[in-house]
């Protein structure tokens, strides 16, 4: 017999029926998900090797999509207007794929290398802050300034996954909480206004254009 050959389409199917399970705390085994994607058992060991690697792959999944979000804007010569651009995609990350985002931050990793998966998204954010300091915009530690960040971010996203506040009230709080930091980091009132205006402005055409993708499909 010829050795079974792995679909693409198959193991995206099984990351994203495992990470749906995940969040909804149903058991991730290869019966349930084969039941899902309409597969047999077999494809998990085919495409993943096992549950654990599964688990493994999901996770990796979901921080590359979070990757491709923050790299979704060209850096401009206004770093706190980039900044606030960053923000903005991890919350439509999170809002896009909400499954994955609980796998991600809201589930215990297999193992320690398994919690180091990640980093390097939130390294993305330090790196942005860090140009705002060089800036003169902020003054800190660019990694405990990122963090302050990400903290109050995710905090806004568990509310609104818990069902406690709508996409509306997200991107509302985001913007308030995010100018109340950008100004306790040393940025004056009226830049930090004035940087939200310009980041506004992108976010609105992407916005515009992400909504113009949905209707051709």
């Amino acid at each position: 017999m010829s050795p079974r050959v792995a679909d693409p389409g198959v193991a995206e199917a099984l990351v994203e029926a495992g990470a749906r399970l995940i969040a909804d705390a149903e058991p991730l085994t290869t019966r349930r998900l084969a039941a899902e994607v309409g597969t047999s058992t077999a494809a998990v060991y085919t495409h993943f090797g096992s549950i654990t690697e599964l688990r493994r792959a999901i996770r990796r999944v979901g921080f590359e999509r979070l990757a491709a979000y923050q790299r979704s804007y060209e850096p401009t010569d206004d770093p706190v207007a980039d900044l606030a651009k960053q923000g903005w995609a991890y919350c439509r990350n999170a809002l896009t794929n909400p499954d994955m985002y609980r796998v991600m931050f809201m589930e215990v990793p297999v193992d320690t290398s398994d919690a180091e998966v990640g980093l390097y998204t939130f390294q993305m954010l330090v790196d942005e802050v860090q140009r705002c300091i060089d800036a003169g915009r902020f003054g800190g530690d660019a990694s405990d300034l990122a963090l302050q960040l990400w903290t109050s971010t995710h905090g806004v996203i568990t509310l609104h996954l818990a069902g406690m506040i709508d996409e509306a009230e997200v991107d509302r709080l985001t913007r308030v909480i995010g100018r109340a930091l950008f100004v306790s980091f040393g940025d004056q009132p009226a830049a930090t206004d004035a940087s939200f205006a310009r980041s506004a402005e992108w976010i609105a055409k992407r916005q515009a254009s992400e909504s113009g993708a949905t209707r051709l499909r």
